[in-house]
């Protein structure tokens, strides 16, 4: 029988946790905020007993993985770069990357900074999104206001004690608010309210969402705070300025993109190109799939429909 299991790898100067399953070409899984590994487990057993390779990553400042103390230390070349000497401590010269969420944005820009060591990519959730030509806080702020809720986590400590006072009621709330369950959330924090304001306290959990999913990720928050996870926010117009080289850059490799019908992701800048199988800056495109009823944990929601389509694609390559 096929089983997950567990291990630290020293990536650089990182030591990185990971679960494991399975032996055959690398599949590394990339989780978003505020998840683990654990988001992957319906994918480890199911890419291991279809012959890969598959690896889910803690990422920088999450879990068991080493959380460094400076917000400029959660960039996109940091993460990226975890990635690519996870890669070499892994001992294989290339993989295929699957994101969601942040770990989608990690993937896509690995792709574009590491083309020798990145086969594939597929991305859910987060669609390719092209650099803009004016940092990304001042246009958030200018089209959707500072309550906006990635503009709101900018301002030190508010949301990380606010987060950090009941990890397993933030968990609950913003696992099942940004699920199809919880639709339609709406991602701007009311006047005089908190984060936690924008997901609704759910009535009853999903048949998804388990206590037991609560309390393994809630476990690893009460350990590490929320500080860490949300520097990655932190970054957005550090992260800017350190992709000027990537202007314009164009995604070569062959890439498969997961929305849901009631995924915010699937209304972001790029969604709309990759969905309509036009996406200039992603030639690559392979196929996009939008699933019917799914929210933002499209992983866990619709772990069956996820599996098939990246076996798929894994396939095709």
């Amino acid at each position: 029988m096929t089983e997950i299991t567990h291990r630290f790898v020293q990536a650089g100067a990182l030591r990185m946790h990971v679960a494991e399953a399975g032996s055959g070409p690398l599949v590394v899984l990339l989780h978003g905020f505020p998840e683990t590994w654990y988001s992957w487990r319906h994918q480890l057993l199911a890419l291991a007993e279809s012959g890969y390779r598959a690896v889910a990553v803690d990422q920088r400042g999450y879990g068991r993985t080493d959380r460094p103390d400076g917000v400029e230390e959660y960039t996109i070349l940091h993460t990226v770069g975890d990635v690519i000497r996870l890669i070499d401590e892994l001992g294989d010269n290339g993989a295929v990357l699957v994101g969601h969420d942040w770990g989608g944005s990690v993937a896509w820009h690995a792709a574009l900074m590491r083309p020798d060591r990145v086969r594939a990519v597929a991305s859910l959730s987060t669609p390719y999104q092209s650099r803009p030509d004016h940092p990304p806080l001042g246009m958030l702020r200018a089209s959707v206001g500072d309550n906006y809720y990635s503009v709101y986590v900018q301002e030190p400590d508010v949301a990380d004690e606010e987060l950090a006072r009941d990890p397993r009621a933030t968990v609950r709330r913003a696992l099942y608010g940004a699920s199809a369950d919880g639709y339609p959330w709406n991602p701007v924090v009311p006047d005089g309210g908190g984060l936690l304001d924008i997901w609704p306290e759910p009535a009853e959990l999903p048949g998804w969402l388990t206590e037991e999913h609560i309390d393994t990720c809630a476990t690893d928050f009460e350990r590490t705070g929320f500080t860490a996870a949300l520097n990655w926010f932190r970054n957005f117009d550090r992260n800017w300025a350190l992709t000027g080289p990537w202007h314009d850059a164009v995604v070569q490799q062959p890439t498969l993109y997961i929305t849901g019908d009631r995924d915010l992701g699937g209304t972001l800048p790029g969604a709309a190109e990759l969905i309509a199988g036009r996406p200039a800056a992603v030639p690559g495109l392979r196929e996009a799939i939008v699933l019917p009823g799914c929210g933002h944990w499209i992983q866990q929601e619709q772990p069956e429909q996820v599996n098939a389509a990246l076996i798929a694609f894994l396939r095709s390559l």
